[in-house]
């Protein structure tokens, strides 16, 4: 049975292009590089899963015209994932349910204090609600997709990748992966990785770092995810990536074996 992977968006925290600036990148009329923050949506026949709710959540669901949801999985509890989880509560009125939301500890408890009025006992008609699961180096089904938690550092804080099957595993806003975690890796056809810039940065991996654990790893294809307006226009980049690696961009879909 095939996934079908979305990118619902692809870009940093600030987006592409960013507020007030005026760079060459932000200024940029091409398409693929105007960049929502990174978020995919994963989908079998019968499942759907969307990784991180993003500040633009709403906006990509309308996009992809997205009618249901089976789970949200959150990768860390920084804005710029979990700003969007008060619009999940179209789809529980539509679907008659709470959202379920996969996370490890500190993310379910980054949930609670974004959005603190989901979780005081307020009976208030409209109020979002959510089930929340914990998680932790186990892997899991949600629905008939098989979910694998990858343990990576954004900087000290600990965050959660996923690989979903056998062939695909999303990694975001990392700049270190322990070498057992590593291993959950081995043998993926796709990795996606965060990409901030080509500078150093102090919880991104660089365009550089990112190239050589794909190296290291042996993946056949790359993409490259979390890109901000720093790194370069997208077209330029691409050209300079080796042909099994490339940025992905906002609305990009594959389809692969699970």
């Amino acid at each position: 049975m095939g996934l079908t992977i979305t990118f619902l968006g692809t870009g940093t925290s600030g987006g592409v292009p960013m507020v007030a600036c005026q760079c060459h990148v932000c200024t940029s009329p091409h398409t693929k590089d105007k960049r929502l923050r990174s978020s995919i949506m994963v989908r079998s026949q019968t499942t759907t899963i969307i990784v991180d709710a993003t500040p633009d959540f709403r906006q990509q669901m309308l996009r992809e015209k997205v009618t249901a949801i089976d789970a949200i999985l959150i990768t860390h509890p920084h804005k710029d994932h979990i700003g969007g989880l008060d619009d999940t509560k179209a789809f529980q009125y539509f679907q008659g349910r709470p959202t379920s939301i996969y996370g490890n500890r500190i993310s379910l408890e980054g949930v609670k204090q974004e959005l603190p009025y989901a979780f005081d006992g307020t009976d208030y008609p409209g109020l979002p609600s959510f089930n929340l699961h914990e998680i932790g180096a186990e892997p899991f089904n949600i629905g008939d997709i098989a979910v694998q938690p990858i343990k990576a550092w954004h900087h000290k804080m600990p965050v959660l990748g996923y690989r979903f099957g056998q062939h695909f595993t999303y990694i975001t806003d990392a700049n270190r992966i322990e070498e057992t975690e590593k291993e959950k890796i081995s043998g993926c056809d796709i990795l996606v990785l965060n990409t901030l810039r080509k500078e150093p940065h102090i919880s991104h991996f660089t365009l550089q770092e990112a190239i050589d654990l794909s190296q290291e790893l042996g993946i056949k294809k790359q993409y490259f995810t979390h890109i901000s307006h720093q790194l370069g226009r997208h077209d330029v980049i691409n050209c300079e990536l080796p042909n099994v690696m490339e940025l992905a961009w906002d609305g990009l879909q594959l389809l692969i074996h699970q």
